[in-house]
């Protein structure tokens, strides 16, 4: 058997120069119950049970203790750091109050990716007497910040208007004893200190080092509930988060966890400057989707139907009674174009018989720097207020085309209008070419019966005519037909619709110009958007939503939709670190 080839990278463990064998006295000693552990494992797979297993029960097992073995890792470096902290001079807290008095062995919990693990840090404390001078500002440990008023299940609790999580408050919290620092911690021996005064409370220069949490969960525990609940239901994030990891979170933890990860999205897109594209379109699209809500989360409208309402059986709904009560979501998008000029010949080509031919037909405009947005609290002004927001950071000097295409709702309309003239931008709005066909569609019923395959070609020429930027001669035409063969009422309801609807909505129809400048003619972008982020997570069986977790989902889907969670979430974890430790300093060097 041959050997294998050298490896030239010089870095890998197999092919890396080989390095003196360390001394034992060398070695450090912190990961000494990781070796034992590793030794006891290697005599398992040694014994006879490991020697008879097959391999997937050796994989189960072999997954089981990595997990075990990397979190006495974890712990005996956390320990180690921990011996080696050194003791600053000069703490003191955005409230003014310094914090001479330092205590070693204070400890809170962390439970990780690889299970539960005890950090131990020092704790700055004010002089006895001192706590009347600042705001009792502290560092949020996992027991050491101020309560809040709001609980969301995780054992953290929500800020009244920030959205930053707080411990939950314990006892000890206000009555500070010997042995206790009056945060809910353990610490060292005290015997003889003073306790600070609790308005002032302790800092822990440590957990900002680490970017310690508010609550126990780690930051890897809530990217992980972050990506499984933007995926699927909390209970199935709940069983894959215990699949990956072994670690247990009820199902409100993973729903909490997954809001606060979401709390930093509008900041964050607020803050990004995407990349000039001065050559492209500017795209911009709106929709709304209905998700159904849990009662108390309904808009006001909506709540005073669903009050009213009272089912007419016991058993099941009769024709036209709802399953459930929406409550509309907002969708945006905004995105690049490279143009691509096209003709009607190639949206419906002139006879029946190249529709169903080859016919090679141009290819359409490419999009690409899609960004979606979408929300359930926020109303459709304000959604669209935000599309703009995102268009502006693209487009700052409006020296680009923009191009807004809509379903044909009014409210939109007049938004994408007012926003325009508001920010002195020329925006062109076209109306969704499939929302107007099946208007033609509908006209079309009153002249053929279902299935004929007459009604298709009818519709492919007045679709055309349409696409020539001449829908008022399309409505004209379709009421000279209904007229003259003398329908009238319902007979021909179809058809007034289609008129009234090409008659209205004109201005937004010309897609001779749309075509000529090579511009989109469909909302294909933001209903595809709609069934990503609304039907495929938020649609699932027997899903009731309230509005902080709809928002929430509809945030994280967004961003992993974008492409951007992994810069996202490098983004939201310096957001953690000023929001929970550094702004609780007046100064603090993380390198000291």
């Amino acid at each position: 058997m041959s050997s294998s080839p050298a490896c030239a990278c010089c870095v890998c463990p197999v092919h890396g120069p080989a390095r003196p064998e360390a001394h034992p006295s060398d070695r450090a000693g912190w990961a000494d119950p990781a070796r034992e552990y590793l030794d006891s494992v290697v005599n398992w797979l040694d014994g006879p049970e490991a020697m008879g297993a097959g391999h997937g029960d050796l994989e189960a097992r072999l997954q089981v203790y990595s997990r075990e073995q990397y979190r006495l890792l974890l712990q005996g470096h956390l320990d180690e750091r921990a011996r080696l902290e050194k003791r600053r001079g000069g703490v003191t807290g955005s409230d003014g109050v310094p914090r001479p008095r330092v205590e070693n062995g204070h400890r809170r919990e962390l439970t990780t990716v690889l299970g539960p693990v005890t950090v131990t840090r020092k704790a700055y404390r004010a002089s006895a007497g001192t706590g009347d001078v600042g705001t009792g500002t502290t560092s949020p440990t996992a027991s050491d910040t101020q309560p809040g008023p709001a609980s969301d299940g995780t054992g953290m609790t929500t800020g009244p208007t920030s959205g930053v999580l707080a411990s939950t408050p314990t006892a000890s919290d206000t009555q500070p004893g010997p042995a206790s620092d009056g945060t809910g911690m353990t610490t060292g021996p005290t015997s003889g200190v003073l306790a600070s005064t609790p308005s002032a409370g302790n800092l822990h220069p440590a957990d900002a080092v680490l970017n310690l949490p508010v609550g126990r969960p780690s930051a890897g525990l809530a990217r992980l509930a972050a990506v499984e609940a933007a995926r699927g239901s909390f209970d199935d994030a709940q069983e894959a988060i215990e699949r990956a990891t072994g670690v247990q979170l009820g199902k409100r933890q993973v729903e909490g966890l997954a809001r606060h990860a979401a709390v930093d999205v509008d900041a964050f897109y607020t803050a990004r400057r995407p990349q000039p594209c001065p050559d492209r379109v500017l795209g911009l699209q709106c929709d709304g989707k209905g998700i159904v809500m849990r009662p108390g989360h309904l808009r006001p409208g909506t709540a005073k139907l669903a009050a009213k309402a009272s089912a007419k059986l016991s058993t099941r709904l009769s024709p036209g009674e709802k399953h459930g009560r929406k409550r509309m979501a907002e969708l945006v998008a905004v995105y690049d174009l490279d143009p691509e000029p096209r003709t009607v010949d190639d949206i419906i080509p002139a006879s029946s018989t190249s529709r169903v031919g080859k016919q090679a037909r141009r290819p359409g405009p490419v999009v690409t720097g899609k960004w979606l947005a979408a929300s359930v609290t926020d109303d459709i002004p304000a959604v669209i207020t935000r599309m703009f927001d995102e268009a502006e950071r693209r487009d700052p000097n409006h020296e680009r085309t923009w191009v807004a295409l809509v379903d044909g709702n009014r409210q939109q309309i007049d938004t994408i209008r007012d926003q325009a003239a508001t920010r002195g931008i020329t925006v062109t709005t076209i109306i969704d070419f499939v929302h107007v066909i099946e208007y033609v569609w509908k006209a079309a019923w009153t002249f053929f019966y279902p299935g004929d395959p007459d009604a298709e070609t009818w519709v492919a020429g007045h679709a055309r005519t349409i696409l020539t930027g001449r829908a008022v001669d399309a409505a004209a035409t379709i009421r000279r037909q209904a007229d003259a063969a003398r329908f009238r009422g319902s007979e021909r309801t179809g058809a007034d619709e289609a008129i009234t609807y090409l008659t209205a909505k004109a201005p937004y129809l010309d897609y001779a110009t749309a075509l000529a400048n090579g511009w989109q003619i469909a909302t294909g972008i933001i209903e595809g958007a709609a069934r990503f982020l609304i039907k495929d997570r938020m649609d699932i069986t027997g899903a009731r939503w309230t509005t902080p977790g709809a928002e929430a989902v509809l945030h994280l889907r967004a961003v992993i939709a974008n492409g951007d969670f992994d810069e996202y979430w490098q983004w939201h974890q310096q957001q953690e670190l000023r929001r929970n430790h550094l702004d609780h300093y007046q100064q603090l060097d993380l390198a000291a």
